[in-house]
């Protein structure tokens, strides 16, 4: 299955990155925390949950792609369940329950998949979540964004490309890997990697995108940051830039 999916995503990433970035515009723009863009995937997952893998598995596949920022956010509420996730975090299941308010669902699920704020897929379906990737690449951003590290200090630049409404200013950071001995629950005498980790999410105001916007954020570790500028409420993603 893993192989059939590697196969699928790398033909997918062709058509997706058609007109791509050469090698060393690629290194420049990771340099400087700048993408053309990029689409911010959000896979809602625990280590508890037996049909999570095969997410977790086209989360990492889609970190080969420069237009894209797969980020797992481990919830805690399957937890209780035989097995406790330890990457899992409240802060992530209430993110999860805030998307399902805003779209009016009153049940959340693992593995979900919010692609740019707004496309809600189950993450185990990869045709399904490169169809969702397609359509948000296809809405510009509405603002350009920046990033510059300075040795503990980070550098956010954001300037509105078009009249923006209330917009939050959030910075995650994220583990690239790890492996996981699962002893118990749904998952248990497997051993998982997991990429892309969550962590460190942290709101760092409101925007209102009238003039542009200039921050520096102390930060700490070599982890990759990742900046966001989303609409209120659990909005759409108005534009995103990474620093690795």
């Amino acid at each position: 299955m893993m192989q059939r999916l590697t196969y699928w995503l790398a033909g997918a990433l062709v058509a997706f990155s058609g007109a791509g970035a050469s090698a060393q515009d690629t290194a420049r723009n990771e340099t400087q925390g700048t993408q053309d863009n990029p689409v911010v995937v959000e896979l809602f997952t625990s280590q508890g949950c037996s049909s999570c893998p095969a997410a977790d598995a086209v989360l990492s596949e889609l970190g080969a792609m420069d237009d894209v920022i797969p980020l797992a956010l481990h919830v805690d509420y399957w937890d209780y369940i035989g097995w406790a996730d330890s990457f899992a975090d409240t802060a992530f299941t209430k993110r999860q329950k805030g998307y399902a308010r805003a779209s009016g669902r009153r049940s959340i699920y693992t593995p979900q998949m919010m692609i740019g704020g707004t496309h809600d897929v189950i993450g185990s379906r990869p045709m399904k979540v490169m169809d969702a990737i397609d359509k948000a690449s296809n809405v510009p951003p509405k603002a350009r964004l920046s990033l510059e590290r300075n040795g503990d200090m980070l550098v956010i630049r954001a300037e509105p490309l078009e009249t923006l409404p209330a917009t939050n200013v959030q910075m995650v950071r994220y583990k690239p890997q790890a492996k996981v001995d699962i002893l118990d629950g749904e998952n248990a005498g497997r051993n998982v990697t997991y990429t892309h980790i969550a962590h460190d999410w942290r709101m760092l105001g409101l925007w209102d995108g009238a003039e542009p916007l200039e921050l520096r954020i102390a930060v700490e570790g070599s982890d990759p940051i990742v900046v966001m500028l989303q609409g209120e409420d659990y909005g759409p993603m108005f534009a995103a830039a990474r620093l690795r």
